[in-house]
Formats: C-alpha cells, sequence, structure tokens
C-alpha cells in the first residue's frame, strides 16, 4: 500500500485487526525486517509496517534527515486518522519515534525502543570508526547520516508522557549508558538488555521479543 504525506510516498504494509501498531525499521533495512514479528503481532493489533524515505518501496529524496523522516510519520498517523496509536521503532525508527514523542505528547499511547541512540558519539568507537572508513570508501548518504545525526538533547526526553520500553542488546555497536540513561531520563521507562545478542540479531528477521512487545502493549 501507498499513501502520499510530507510530499513524498511513504510505502507501507497493513495487516491484523486492532489498536493500530506502527513498526519502524531501521539504517539501509525495509519493513519486512518486522514480517515474522507482525504475523504474531497482527492477533491482536492493526499493524502498520512502513518504508523510511529512501529506503525500501517508499520516495528517494536528497533530503536525508531524521527531522523529515519523523514529520513523514507524524503526517502519516494524520493522514490515516489513527488514533491510540503504539510503536516499535528499530535504531533509525526508534530515533523517529523519541522525536516525535518529544514534541507530540499525545502522540503514542506506548512506545518501544530497539537499540536507540541521542547522538553520534553514542557508537562505540570502533564501530564509529568503521562507518567512518565505510563512508569514506562509498559516499553513502545513508551512513553519513548516522556519523552526524541525530542530536537529541537527553533533558528533552523529560517531556516524554507515555509509557515506553528501551531495548539494547549485550553486544550493541551503543555504550550501554546509552540505553540506561534514556530508560532513567524518560519518565517511568523500562529497560530490557537482551543477552547474547548485538544490534539487531534480536529483531531483525525474528519474532524472540513478541512476548515482552505483547506484555508491554497490553
Amino acid at each position: 500500500m501507498k499513501t502520499e504525506v510530507n510530499n513524498i510516498t511513504l510505502h507501507y504494509k497493513k495487516t491484523g485487526k486492532g489498536k493500530p501498531l506502527l513498526l519502524l525499521h531501521g539504517n539501509g533495512e525495509d519493513l519486512h525486517i518486522f514480517d515474522p514479528l507482525a504475523d504474531r503481532l497482527k492477533k491482536d493489533y492493526t499493524v502498520y509496517q512502513i518504508d523510511s524515505r529512501n529506503h525500501g518501496n517508499s520516495s528517494k529524496t536528497d533530503d536525508y534527515s531524521y527531522q523529515s523522516m519523523a514529520q513523514d510519520i507524524f503526517c502519516f498517523i494524520k493522514d490515516l486518522n489513527l488514533t491510540d496509536v503504539s510503536v516499535v521503532g528499530f535504531s533509525d525508527g526508534a530515533i523517529i519515534a523519541l522525536m516525535l514523542a518529544i514534541e507530540n505528547k499525545e502522540l503514542f499511547r506506548k512506545m518501544i525502543l530497539l537499540g536507540p541512540n541521542l547522538k553520534p558519539t553514542d557508537f562505540k568507537k570502533k564501530e564509529y570508526n568503521y562507518l567512518t572508513q565505510q563512508y569514506e570508501k562509498t559516499k553513502d548518504p545513508l551512513i553519513k547520516l548516522m556519523l552526524e545525526q541525530p542530536d537529541i538533547n537527553p533533558e528533552e526526553l523529560k517531556k516524554i508522557q507515555n509509557p515506553a520500553l528501551v531495548v539494547g542488546g549485550q553486544y550493541d555497536i551503543f555504550y550501554r549508558k546509552v540505553f540506561t540513561d534514556i530508560a532513567n531520563t524518560i519518565p517511568g521507562a523500562s529497560l530490557k538488555i537482551v543477552k547474547r545478542h548485538d544490534h539487531g540479531s534480536y529483531i531483525i528477521g525474528s519474532d524472540m521479543l513478541y512476548e515482552d512487545i505483547k506484555g508491554f502493549l497490553q
């Protein structure tokens, strides 16, 4: 399915019935990373898997910014007249969810942030250096996005009013302190560290978090 929002076309997949649940993927991916998870969540929710701009089958643009990506999702919610919306965001998707929740206190019922970061300096040094080398080789604007953005003031997290679950991998690309600080700053947020997993192995093409997500969203 497709919809025109914010002067671009967003491609998405809609399944199930119940309260709306958005699934937002990470950098360089598409909506299909959530297929196994969505297949189970659709029993209780109307699931919207969305391709971000410059990803999947959504519009390709010259605008690579989290602010624009967040505005796309805000417009998507309004365009489809969705209410009582929850969101699961992975990596870039978690950044988008954070930015939206900071600016729009009534937008989300609940949110689950998988592998979020607030600044490029949240990358472990080895990971940041690797990304820098890859960008020098490829000049990929998606890599540049991660090296330069986001720039979220931790104090802004205190504005978030919806319940939040923060999840990180034991061997994540971001420092553990990033996840603990986010969870400790968002009022009432919970934290889960997935043992023996890296940044994406517990979510990309996996339904292993289904019980955690279902339990939190109830």
